[in-house]
């Protein structure tokens, strides 16, 4: 008997102690994943694809963000966020914490990069941009991306993502865009597919960047193609020489932007709509939201000629007459500046 009591207090004393020590163990992981971290000051940490939380934890003692890789993965099973980890850059605080930094690689709050691609950029314009991020992945696509099929905006992206993933990404959103507005469109429009209105808002993103002239460039473009006129767009005509690159010429020695010539006003191509009746065979560029929405609801308008002021905008006629008038405002404000810039 007294063999037995004996055993029962060395068991509760097992007990006691062992209570002990994990009531111990517990308030030292506690306090651990609750210090702050050694790291003075803000670092980037990446976790890697495959990656498992062990490595990670171990990357992040070898390079200095926490004291002990042993707590974080502790920590980690007791929440039990072990396979929670995401792939992607981090921006560590100075002086995470344990607790912060596990955080963080389970919330998949990553260092988010972005790509600017702005409206009426050609699809080689386009994709030279995304060829010379840097923080963008991979080789660029073999395949032939086609004009107008890549939506203009600003992409946020974390590390790791590719310039296909990219060029993809804009191909989508200008999809899911005409999936969306195609239906609403008004009745009676001179465009019978979601293509042909982008071919139309491609031409009225190159005529004006003024948002407040959009509409009434978009109706009075719709105007003449429902009269049967021509739509007479120079921007067309620049992208069958040009491919819609910018037109040069030399001035005292500089390469200075120009107009047309009258020889490439003359000439046939697939995109001279003053040669070409209707809408050009392609985009001429990649139009952005409002201009595609403009020409699938375009406003009623009278005005069927407009001419570039001089100064960013454009003056509309209703009349042929009107407009010869604003013609050769524009073409004496076109000579004034060409002789400016030859006495500089």
């Amino acid at each position: 008997m007294r063999f037995l009591k004996a055993i029962f207090v060395l068991g509760f004393i097992v007990a006691v102690l062992g209570a002990a020590a994990v009531g111990a163990g517990w308030l030292w992981l506690r306090s651990e994943v609750a210090k702050p971290g050694p790291m003075a000051q803000e670092a980037v940490f990446e976790v890697k694809s495959g990656e498992h939380l062990g490595s990670v934890a171990r990357r992040l003692e070898e390079e200095g963000l926490i004291r002990n890789a042993r707590a974080l993965r502790a920590h980690a099973r007791l929440e039990g966020e072990e396979a929670a980890i995401k792939v992607g850059e981090y921006a560590i605080p100075p002086r995470a914490s344990v607790a912060e930094i596990l955080d963080k690689l389970v919330s998949g709050d990553v260092i988010e990069y972005r790509i600017t691609v702005p409206e009426g950029l050609t699809t080689a314009q386009i994709l030279r941009i995304v060829a010379a991020d840097a923080e963008l992945e991979g080789d660029m696509p073999e395949r032939e991306i086609a004009e107008g099929t890549l939506l203009p905006d600003t992409y946020l992206f974390s590390s790791g993502t590719s310039r296909s993933d990219i060029i993809e990404r804009m191909e989508r959103e200008q999809d899911e865009l005409l999936d969306r507005i195609w239906e609403q469109r008004k009745d009676g429009l001179p465009v019978d597919t979601p293509e042909e209105a982008v071919i139309l808002a491609s031409i009225v993103e190159k005529e004006t960047g003024i948002a407040g002239e959009r509409d009434l460039v978009a109706g009075l473009f719709t105007e003449r193609l429902k009269r049967g006129m021509r739509l007479e767009s120079d921007p067309t005509v620049i992208y069958g020489v040009s491919r819609g690159e910018p037109l040069y010429r030399k001035i005292n020695g500089k390469q200075v932007r120009r107009t047309l010539y009258r020889s490439e006003l003359d000439k046939v191509t697939d995109w001279n709509t003053y040669q070409i009746d209707g809408l050009p065979r392609t985009p001429i560029c990649n139009p952005g939201r409002e201009a595609i929405k403009a020409v699938l609801n375009p406003p009623e308008t009278d005005y069927v000629f407009f001419v570039a002021d001089g100064k960013g905008g454009h003056l509309f006629a209703e009349t042929l007459a009107e407009h010869n008038r604003n013609v050769a405002a524009y073409r004496k404000y076109e000579r004034e500046e060409i002789a400016r810039e030859r006495s500089n």
